[in-house]
């Protein structure tokens, strides 16, 4: 493929002396997840944020003219950083940092995400409204209302450099499957094919566009058909008319260049962008080439850095307040060899919080740590980065056990040269540079309330072995246990609910008895509540019970090799 773009710097130097009026411009983020500051608010350490990516987009404005360049969002941009947490539920009543931003940026259009639904209607429509009044579209033309329209625009008509560009826009199919239904009451969203190929025909043929751009909060996937949160390689295959399609949700870069489109996901966090050249003869597009473009994270707009200054001052004091202290490390990393204070921190704070017989949960932060001493409020986002809320479930004994037995299944594998199921490729979602694990990691659920073990010889279905409750009575695989869970995992996330237990997806709901605060708000609860949480306090075997992999002389070597090479 050709090269037609070297580097920010050869853009300012000389990519300007051959940049024709033929070619549009389009630079595409995705899965920023609140990464709107370059600084951090703990420590000197910068990063790619938004900040990076004005410095490239407006370097690219410079050397092809403005009017050449068209700056898109594919979602997911309220949820994940305390600075969107911050604008989310703190200072809510001031207005919202996230349409500020885009419109100094300069936005042409943007997309709904998951994430961005998972706020609840109170953020969502807020932002909604604060975007609409700055003219940047928002876009999610598959979440359709009771009578049939869209609840948010479906698309935009956009000119630039004297073309006609429509862009449309699409959240992410499965968010009814993984949300709680009061987050998007008021719509549905429904499955991406065939809805986009024949919006596209029919707004192609009304609108005549010059060329045509379509952005889905969904995954680029695997082209199959079979997973219904990651159709990007499914709508590619059949996108008759479209140019450009811009993919993101998965957090992995991709890009895809044939003769009639092009396919492009810059990733998440503002690490990258997506850069596509769009090539016209008069009013037609004769050329389509993507790449994905690596950001430089000391490289930044400097006036927006100034611009946005206070707002960041503000999120910094509100997350360096201190919480309480810890008397030992937290790492997420020790909850996949077996019980770890981790993973303990988080059992516990269910439990009590809910009064639940069980708790179900798993490691959210794929490697995270935060060290004894002093904490702070930005070590919950580190302990629990995710705006879960805790549900209370009624589950079968049977139940209980199906979905462990699921969950560890894509946990580990029958011992060969590894137990834990990992393959030797990169994941950029986590950050593993060679070897990763195969599935994501917070669908590890481990329980608490019981003691069982984890036999890693047994065949996949037979592993789990409840020998009875933490306090030593009999597990009934008949009975009737309250089990406390996350809403993602109790609306059918990570499908352990629904092909574990094997509880259709309509009969979630009827199985709900307890809907509680925001996880987070329960564990920095707890430890403000406690002059010093140690150890003790959060492996209680009393009401935690225990669990471990079997037998350890075959699973304890094979589990400190595996996470070595992960790690």
């Amino acid at each position: 493929m050709r090269k037609f773009l070297l580097s920010i710097v050869s853009l300012a130097l000389g990519f300007g002396a051959f940049a024709q009026q033929s070619e549009l411009h389009i630079v595409t983020t995705g899965d920023v997840h609140g990464a709107y500051f370059n600084r951090p608010y703990v420590g000197d350490k910068t990063k790619t944020s938004l900040m990076s990516v004005k410095y490239y987009v407006d370097s690219l404005r410079a050397a092809v003219g403005a009017g050449n360049v068209l700056l898109l969002d594919a979602g997911d941009c309220l949820q994940g950083d305390n600075a969107s947490y911050y604008f989310n539920y703190v200072a809510s009543s001031e207005p919202h940092i996230y349409p500020r931003l885009v419109k100094y940026m300069g936005y042409d259009a943007c997309v709904l995400g998951n994430h961005d639904i998972e706020t609840g209607h109170a953020v969502y429509d807020k932002v909604f409204k604060e975007m609409q009044d700055l003219g940047i579209p928002w876009l999610a033309g598959n979440a359709i209302t009771p009578d049939g329209s869209s609840y948010f625009p479906e698309y935009k008509v956009i000119e630039k450099g004297g073309r006609k560009i429509l862009v449309l826009g699409y959240n992410n199919a499965n968010i009814d499957g993984w949300l709680s239904p009061d987050l998007w009451s008021g719509m549905k969203h429904v499955s991406l094919v065939p809805l986009v190929r024949k919006r596209v025909r029919a707004l192609k043929s009304r609108i005549k566009p010059d060329a045509v751009v379509v952005v889905v909060h969904s995954g680029t996937g695997t082209g199959d058909g079979s997973a219904i949160e990651s159709q990007g390689l499914d709508i590619f295959r059949n996108l008759c008319g479209a140019d450009v399609l811009v993919t993101a949700h998965d957090h992995r870069p991709a890009v895809v260049n044939d003769k009639k489109r092009c396919l492009v996901d810059g990733g998440a966090r503002c690490g990258n962008v997506g850069h596509v050249v769009l090539g016209f003869k008069g009013r037609r597009v004769v050329s389509r080439n993507a790449e994905v473009v690596r950001l430089d994270k000391n490289k930044v707009d400097e006036k927006m850095v100034a611009m946005f200054d206070c707002e960041f001052e503000a999120v910094k004091a509100f997350t360096v307040r201190p919480v309480g202290r810890l008397d030992m490390p937290l790492r997420s990393r020790d909850a996949y060899t077996g019980m770890s204070d981790y993973i303990g921190l988080l059992h516990t704070v269910q439990l009590k919080a809910s009064g639940a017989d069980i708790s179900i949960a798993a490691p959210l932060s794929f490697n995270g740590y935060v060290a004894p001493g002093q904490v702070i409020y930005n070590d919950m986002f580190t302990i629990y980065p995710f705006e879960n809320q805790l549900f209370v479930l009624e589950l079968s004994g049977q139940e209980i056990k199906d979905l462990l037995e699921l969950s560890y299944d894509r946990w580990i594998c029958t011992p060969g040269e590894h137990v834990l199921r990992i393959t030797d490729s990169p994941d950029p979602r986590t950050g593993a540079p060679r070897w990763s694990f195969v599935n994501r990691s917070y669908n590890f659920d481990s329980a608490a309330g019981i003691n069982y073990t984890v036999d890693v010889t047994a065949p996949a279905g037979s592993r789990i072995n409840i020998s009875s409750m933490a306090d030593g009575s009999a597990f009934d695989p008949q009975a009737k246990y309250t089990v406390a869970m996350t809403s993602y995992r109790a609306n059918g996330g990570g499908d352990l609910l629904t092909k574990g237990a094997g509880i259709p997806h309509s009969e979630l709901s009827s199985r709900v008895v307890g809907r509680y605060a925001e996880i987070r708000e329960f564990v920095y609860r707890f430890i403000s509540s406690h002059e010093l949480v140690d150890h003790a306090l959060v492996d209680d075997r009393a009401v935690l019970g225990s669990w471990s992999f079997v037998p350890e002389s075959v699973a304890n070597p094979l589990l400190k090799a595996d996470l070595d090479l992960v790690f």
